[in-house]
């Protein structure tokens, strides 16, 4: 059939799409009557695509005709011009246009950002269908927020002419990349994960893309991968029985037609109704075409490359690029099924599948020859006014059914509270762990893993850390949090038969049972986190932290997370033997908890993200090689993996919140930004709140951010943890994680970010600038050694330390910037000359006690009483430690809540 006759047999067709079902042979009919053969081509289609003219009419890649037409040209030229503005968006260039829209480069005149604003063309305003689907659009991007979808910030009106304001991408399309030919097996995966993971969002808010091809993926030139145009997507969670929406395509591209027909679905060609599945195919033929460089499915007209769809297979990956591997090329034909119930059937499982072929291999090595990758810091310490929930259920699972068939998770907490550990008793069904349920203290409980009830034991508030084989318990007497998720107790232990606890050790972090009954310990000595086996004997010491310590099942091993930064959850699996220097098995990640040895002691399985807070569960062998063995929505952290091979788990949900109360107690308000908001300081008049936000919402990285406190959007000042406003509030501190830390001075207003020259500091941990503006006092560690206090100038290059190793705590310095309070290593707060000498002492300020604020004299400070709620504030005289109560405050709803983490004053104590 050539072009023409194509064109004709489309024109028809659309005509005949935009009848009464009843009318539409009798059209084909008259239609074709004085071409007979024309007649015979479009049964022929008709019959080759295997459907009835009824459904087949009623498909996308008929009813698309009626919109995409030569005769139907784009824009000669931009329907705005530069300069003109839609409401506070100022119009910069037109980046393209199309069927259903123009798009433009804009200035966001608020926020000082370009954005991608895109309008609808004036020729459709009066088009009813066209509006709604705009519309539509909008709304539902806006019910998506995930990395890999391009997100919405705005949608409004101006006179005639509706707009929606979009994040503004630069790079590539994958289109436009797949000009150049197949890509590397490593760049695909890369790619591959990130659109499955965008779809696994949009198909869990039962969002349908619809219209999967590569120039709607979008290669950013920072490494990102943007799904974009859900012009065409279906809610089919809100409406299943809707109709589909005709296809839409780009005017100015008479040849796009048969693009988009080379990307669907068998069912989405037929006319039928769609489903998350549709998807799934579409993604196939997007990853075929990324390892060939070829499209999987092709032909000489769209009638063609229909009939390819329905009935043949794409050409063997193996016999074009002899790279791609036998377990890569499974996952395209399963996606490539044309039975909808042959393929995945959730883009969470094509997800998995493409997460387990991007394992990380390497050797071990010495913990200090290894670079920290670029992470993101994770801390729950100093945010003003936070609320933290923690919402904790177990679940367990049997580690052999992953070889066969995808995991079956039995929940067995319901309770909102707070779940660190726990651990099968010998009998590999009843299960021991520690919670804390409904703001009560932490306590021991027992169940049995078919049962949804637990049992309080009968011991006294205390967590579990470990379970012995013979069934004895070792607890945490007074489990205290003081730095993230740093804790630290008094270490005992107890038959689980009952009894009193024997205290054995104080300030211990964590702990667990070998096989012959001696005690792993971890615990904070003299400045550095030190792993003792037995108690006693140093295996590793580190000036960051260390979390879970797991002893091998033959003993022979302790494995454990090491954390670089102290207090940042940011660690690598790294195992140590007596006798044997320790290493790393893997990288850092973004966020490490939760560890357990398999049965047979061949691999280490942990919890942990490369990136935002959503953890998946990983294996890493003795010799290296990461595997990926679960992924679910939200965070999974590994609890304990009994001898039968069952998997005890947690699913985490943790929601920070920030909370403003104004002068005289007036109500308070929720000024949280996105999803874990932290706040770190306020200014000098109450005015201005530093926010650092670290969740999924911040994206590779997190963020510095400044906010008004009286509700106005919060404006980002760069990259990395915010931890304190300068004393003129001109400048915010923060540091930036990486290969290597850095610290920075971010303008909050008019200015240019200044980096701090980095002296010998091997890690930073808190930094705050003195009140003459010109020196910065640093919480950090040189290579080797433990953790201190430094001075310096901020356009120096040496660090002068002022306090001895141990010190880790940066309390506000006093306001003549004489100096600084810090707790030292036995917990005693003292002030510290910023030029030398002996400290003095601080009555009146216990162990974990918190000064929040300095009168402007310098005679007194205000206290925050460690761990009290509501939370009690003291006054405290800095010369006689008399204290007074100054105030309590506590969140007004504190359902879930685990613990105000901090809190901030303003200066003038409003």
């Amino acid at each position: 059939m050539t072009p023409d006759r194509w064109r004709r047999v489309q024109e028809i067709l659309a005509e005949a799409a935009a009848l009464e079902a009843a009318s539409r042979s009798a059209f084909l009919d008259e239609a074709c009557r004085a071409d007979p053969e024309m007649r015979q081509e479009v049964d022929s289609l008709l019959s080759s695509l295997g459907t009835a003219p009824e459904g087949f009419l009623e498909s996308p890649a008929i009813r698309a005709v009626s919109e995409v037409s030569p005769a139907t040209p784009g824009p000669a030229s931009p329907s705005l011009a530069r300069g003109t503005r839609l409401g506070p968006y100022e119009i910069l260039a037109l980046l393209g246009s199309g069927g259903m829209g123009e798009v433009y480069r804009a200035k966001d005149t608020r926020l000082n950002r370009d954005v991608a604003v895109k309008v609808l063309p004036r020729s459709f305003a009066g088009n009813r269908p066209a509006l709604a689907r705009f519309k539509r659009e909008a709304q539902v991007i806006a019910a998506l927020s995930h990395p890999n979808i391009r997100a919405i910030h705005d949608f409004g009106e101006e006179g005639d002419v509706l707009y929606a304001v979009t994040e503004f991408l630069q790079g590539q399309t994958l289109q436009e990349r797949l000009v150049e030919g197949a890509l590397p097996r490593r760049k695909v995966v890369e790619f591959a994960q990130a659109i499955a993971h965008g779809l696994s969002a949009a198909h869990e808010k039962g969002i349908v893309h619809r219209d999967l091809k590569p120039a709607n993926i979008f290669l950013t030139d920072d490494r990102g991968v943007k799904i974009l145009d859900f012009g065409l997507a279906k809610v089919i969670a809100r409406d299943p029985t809707a109709p589909d929406a005709p296809t839409a395509g780009d005017a100015t591209e008479p040849g796009l037609l048969m693009g988009t027909v080379g990307y669907m679905s068998p069912e989405q060609v037929r006319g039928k109704t769609l489903d998350h599945r549709s998807d799934i195919f579409s993604f196939g033929a997007i990853l075929y075409e990324m390892l060939s460089g070829r499209r999987a499915f092709h032909g000489d007209s769209a009638a063609e490359t229909m009939s390819t769809i329905l009935k043949e297979d794409p050409p063997e990956l193996s016999a074009m690029n002899q790279n791609v591997s036998p377990a890569l090329e499974r996952v395209v034909h399963h996606c490539l099924e044309k039975n909808p119930e042959q393929r995945f059937q959730s883009a969470r499982d094509l997800a998995f599948h493409l997460d387990a072929l991007s394992s990380i291999s390497s050797a071990p090595r010495p913990i200090p020859a290894v670079p920290v990758v670029p992470r993101r810091r994770r801390l729950l310490l100093a945010a003003a006014g936070v609320l933290a929930a923690v919402v904790a259920a177990v679940a367990v699972w049997r580690l052999t059914t992953l070889k066969t068939e995808l995991a079956r998770y039995r929940q067995l907490t319901f309770r909102r509270g707070t779940i660190l550990t726990a651990r099968f008793a010998k009998d590999g069904e009843s299960i021991v762990y520690g919670a804390a349920w409904d703001g009560e203290p932490f306590r021991v409980f027992s169940m049995r893993a078919g049962s949804p009830e637990s049992a309080a034991v009968a011991l006294p508030p205390a967590d579990l850390l470990s379970i012995s084989a013979s069934g004895e318990l070792a607890l945490a007497l007074n489990r205290r949090f003081f730095l993230g998720r740093i804790s630290d107790g008094t270490l005992a232990r107890v038959p689980f038969a009952g009894g009193a606890p024997r205290e054995l050790l104080e300030r211990v972090q964590d702990a667990d049972w070998a096989p012959d009954g001696s005690l792993a310990v971890v615990r904070w000595v003299e400045g550095k986190t030190r792993l003792e086996w037995p108690e006693g004997r140093v295996l590793y010491e580190t000036p960051g932290w260390i979390s879970h310590p797991r002893v091998s099942p033959d003993g022979t091993w302790i494995a454990f997370l090491d954390h670089p930064v102290y207090g940042d959850d940011g660690g690598a699996v790294a195992v140590v033997r007596a006798g044997e220097a320790p290493h790393r098995l893997t990288p850092v990640y973004a966020s490490a908890q939760g560890m357990a040895w398999t049965p047979d002691a061949r691999e280490v399985w942990f919890s942990a993200s490369r990136k935002g807070g959503n953890a998946s569960l990983l294996a890493v062998t003795l010799d290296g090689r990461v595997r990926t063995v679960a992924r679910a929505p939200g965070c999974l952290r590994l609890l304990d993996i009994s001898r039968a091979g069952r998997v005890l788990l947690a699913r985490e949900s943790t929601v920070t919140s920030v909370f403003v109360r104004g002068p005289g107690g007036r109500e308070e308000r929720d000024l949280s930004w996105l999803d874990q908001s932290t706040a770190r300081d306020l200014s000098a008049d109450g005015t201005k709140l530093l926010l650092t936000e670290e969740g999924e919402g911040a994206g590779e990285s997190s963020g510095v951010y400044l906010r008004g406190t009286d509700g106005s959007p919060a404006v980002r000042l760069g990259d990395g943890i915010a931890t304190a406003l300068s004393a003129d509030g001109k400048w915010a501190v923060a540091i930036v994680l990486g290969l290597r830390p850095q610290l920075w001075l971010l303008p909050t207003g008019a200015g240019e970010a200044e980096l701090v020259p980095r002296a010998r500091m091997e890690e930073y941990h808190w930094a705050r600038v003195l009140p003459d503006g010109r020196h910065v006092v640093i919480s950090g560690n040189e290579k080797g050694g433990g953790v201190r206090l430094f001075v310096q100038e901020i356009s120096g290059v040496t660090a002068r330390p002022i306090t001895p190793e141990g010190t880790a705590y940066l309390l506000p310095p006093s306001p003549d910037g004489k100096f600084v309070p810090s707790a030292d290593s036995v917990g005693d707060v003292k002030l510290y000359p910023i030029d030398g000498g002996q400290p003095q002492s601080l009555p009146g300020v216990g162990r974990r006690d918190e000064i929040l604020l300095w009168s402007a004299d310098g005679r007194s400070i205000l206290v925050r009483r460690h761990l009290s709620l509501p939370v009690r504030i003291d006054r405290v005289d800095v010369a006689t430690g008399k204290a007074t109560l100054w105030r309590e405050i506590a969140p007004a709803d504190r359902t879930g809540m685990t613990e105000v983490s901090s809190v901030r004053i303003s200066k003038d104590e409003s």
